[in-house]
This record gives structure tokens, C-alpha cells and sequence, in this order.
């Protein structure tokens, strides 16, 4: 029992970083239900970033590690910022009325753009960080053997807080009406005075944000990041929203906070070589048992 609840607790900790790059996609997705391939190639991009930016602060800089961290922070959340701007006005304006296969190709020679460029930046090599915030905290108490390292309570509980405020803000705030209605009808909300393409331009920077905070938390918590990674996190999440049909986000990150719980589990109990395989090949059972929607009714 004592192991099963240490693979839930560990669980919680991979979902909500699945669960953070879900909301992320689906704040996009949602709008525009172009499939985009680039977001674990940013995912790797922020926290590859993240991790050059504090090795410069740390060794040219002279900062401490706190302030080395603080700093690899906005420097990478700014380069994530002005990726979304010319994400927004290069790839998703020029192709809004263009066939769906169009998005699903750019995406990807963008991702692939940034797989290059993180990779001559880092001259091909992998950077570490040093281990953070490492001792252990006993969830059920200290009679209980199950433990998560500080880093990673506190990343469920960040995790946890932003998509709760997200959420407030998409359910109880005029940007979230606004939000949802084009989500629903973006010609409807075209004719009530809605600029759509700043709405998709907005939530972009908004999903780039969180995607680059991910890649923050990964960085931190495993200590480097490589695109391998990235692409791993992008597809399951890319079958997580075709498989549930998510058009919301947070249903999106529940799903994927599933997912997450499952590899872990199935890492903890079976073949650790086979953990992706395995989440994969259940992912597409559940695509190809899915019961299609029902046409709507005129």
C-alpha cells in the first residue's frame, strides 16, 4: 500500500506538469482547432533557456543562485513572449482561413527551427542544474513512507493556484466571455464587435506564459531538458485533446493529469522502457473506441 500511495503522490507531481501544458494547448486549441506540433518544442525551448540564462547569470554575472534563477526566469519568459508575437503575426494570422494541414506544417518547421537553435546555442551539449530545495517531506506524516521533495510540493501548489486563477479568470471575467464566445462562434462573435484575431493573439501570449512556467518547473525538478522530452510531452497531450474532444481547458488538464498518473504507474509497475509505448497505445484505443460526435441538429 505504502508503495502504491508513493506512486500516487509521484503521479500528482508529472500530471500537473501535463496538466499546466494541456490548459496551455487547449487556450489555443480551443479557439482556433488548428492541431499546432511547436508547443513541446517550446516547452523544450523555455527550459533548455531557462537553464542557459542561469549558467550565464551564475558564472558571468556573479549572481547568487537565487538571483540567477529569478533572472534565467524573465529573460526566458520574455524570449517565450516575443516567440508568441511572431508566432501570432507570422504563422496564425496569414493562416487563419487556410487549410487545416497548412497550421499542422508550419508548426512543425517552426518547432523544428527551434530545435536547431537551442541546440547550436548549447553547442550540442546538456547543462545541468544543481539539485533545489531536494529534502524530502512526508505527505501523510512521519509514520507514512511517503515522501515528494520540497520542489515538488511546491510545484503541485503553484501548479494547482495558476490554473485555478486561469480558470477564475476564463469563468467569472469579461476576457473570459470573451474567450468563450469565440471558442463557441467566432462569426457570431465577429458580428457583436469582437476583434477575433486579437483574442487568438492575446490567448497565445497567455499559452506561451504557461508553457514557458512549465518548462521552468521541468527544468527545475529534473534538471535539464532535451527536445526528446518535449516531443514526448507535446504528443500525449496532442492525443489527450483529440481523444476527449477537449475544447476546454480545464477539462483538458484533467485528462492530462490522468495520463501523467498513468505513466507513472505503469513506469512504477511494469517495464520503464515501455512506459511511452504503453500511453500511447492506449491513447489510441481510446481514439479508435470513441463514439464520434453527433452531427448537430439544425
Amino acid at each position: 500500500m505504502g508503495y502504491f500511495l508513493q506512486l500516487l503522490a509521484s503521479g500528482l507531481h508529472v500530471g500537473a506538469l501535463f496538466a499546466l501544458l494541456a490548459y496551455a494547448y487547449v487556450l489555443v486549441h480551443g479557439l482556433t482547432g488548428r492541431t499546432d506540433l511547436s508547443y513541446g518544442a517550446v516547452f523544450a525551448f523555455s527550459g533548455q533557456s531557462f537553464i542557459l540564462a542561469t549558467g550565464f547569470g551564475w558564472s558571468v554575472l556573479w549572481l547568487t543562485l537565487p538571483v540567477a534563477l529569478s533572472f534565467a526566469a524573465l529573460v526566458t519568459l520574455a524570449a517565450c513572449m516575443l516567440l508568441a508575437v511572431v508566432v501570432a503575426r507570422y504563422i496564425y494570422q496569414p493562416l487563419a482561413q487556410a487549410p487545416r494541414t497548412s497550421m499542422l506544417v508550419a508548426s512543425l518547421g517552426f518547432a523544428l527551427f527551434l530545435v536547431e537553435l537551442s541546440r547550436l546555442s548549447a553547442e550540442s551539449r546538456d547543462y545541468w542544474l544543481p539539485p533545489i530545495l531536494s529534502s524530502p517531506v512526508h505527505v501523510l506524516g512521519p509514520t507514512v513512507p511517503v515522501t515528494l521533495t520540497q520542489l515538488q510540493a511546491i510545484e503541485i501548489a503553484a501548479v494547482a493556484i495558476i490554473i485555478g486563477l486561469c480558470q477564475f479568470a476564463l469563468e467569472k471575467t469579461a476576457a473570459g466571455r470573451i474567450w468563450r464566445s469565440v471558442s463557441d462562434d467566432p462569426l457570431a462573435a465577429a458580428f457583436c464587435g469582437i476583434d477575433c484575431a486579437f483574442v487568438r493573439t492575446a490567448s497565445l501570449l497567455a499559452s506561451y506564459a504557461l508553457v514557458a512556467l512549465t518548462g521552468f518547473l521541468a527544468a527545475l525538478h529534473y534538471g535539464s531538458i532535451n527536445f526528446s522530452t518535449g516531443l514526448i510531452f507535446s504528443l500525449k497531450i496532442l492525443f489527450v485533446t483529440v481523444v476527449g474532444g477537449f475544447r476546454s481547458p480545464l477539462h483538458a488538464a484533467f485528462g492530462a493529469m490522468a495520463v501523467g498518473m498513468i505513466d507513472v504507474f505503469w513506469k512504477g509497475y511494469f517495464s520503464l522502457l515501455w512506459s511511452d509505448a504503453a500511453v500511447f497505445v492506449l491513447l489510441v484505443f481510446l481514439l479508435v473506441v470513441r463514439k464520434p460526435p453527433e452531427p448537430a441538429r439544425v
